[in-house]
């Protein structure tokens, strides 16, 4: 019996179990242009390697929060060993230049909200980004809203905006 790493074609209930989908969810992500179309459809159609790995890759960047456009955009722009070093990272891992600094992350959360001024500010971030610090607002228990010092004032703004917003909610 053949395993999931020497096989090179799937059918595609045998492709979809072994990336962790439903059949329906391959053929909408053909439908949607995430993975091409096998090269012949019928009652003999066969998945290759390219469609495995490319699910693997697009379940890692679901579980990151990234929506299908973004997703469809990340795997255009990588090269086919990034694609494939990605489909086997761990999905329940950020990737370093979206994880926060340790040190903020063991931090506690304040008991109470303070929409009107951040929690912590100054927090160092990963320098290969080109953000040098973040503020940080609780807006309510359980949600954060980071805003990176770089950031324009357009979105500026909208964060402003949204703390605005929640503020208002919670006095009424």
């Amino acid at each position: 019996m053949s395993t999931t790493n020497t096989r090179k074609e799937w059918k595609l209930t045998e492709l979809a179990e072994a990336a962790g989908v439903s059949p329906r969810t391959v053929r909408y992500y053909v439908q949607r242009g995430l993975l091409p179309a096998p090269p012949f459809k019928g009652p003999d159609t066969v998945y290759g390697e390219e469609h495995l790995v490319r699910l693997k890759a697009i379940r890692v960047l679901q579980a990151r929060f990234l929506p299908l456009d973004a997703i469809q955009v990340e795997l255009l722009r990588l090269s086919p060993d990034e694609l494939k070093a990605l489909s086997e990272a761990d999905p329940t891992q950020v990737p370093p230049s979206v994880a926060a600094p340790a040190a903020e992350q063991a931090e506690p959360a304040p008991a109470s909200p303070s929409p009107a001024g951040p929690v912590k500010a100054e927090a160092p971030a990963p320098s290969s980004a080109g953000v040098t610090s973040w503020q940080r607002w609780e807006l309510a228990p359980g949600l954060e809203l980071h805003l990176a010092d770089t950031a324009d004032a357009k979105t500026r703004a909208l964060a402003e905006r949204v703390r605005a917003l929640i503020q208002e909610s919670q006095e009424r």
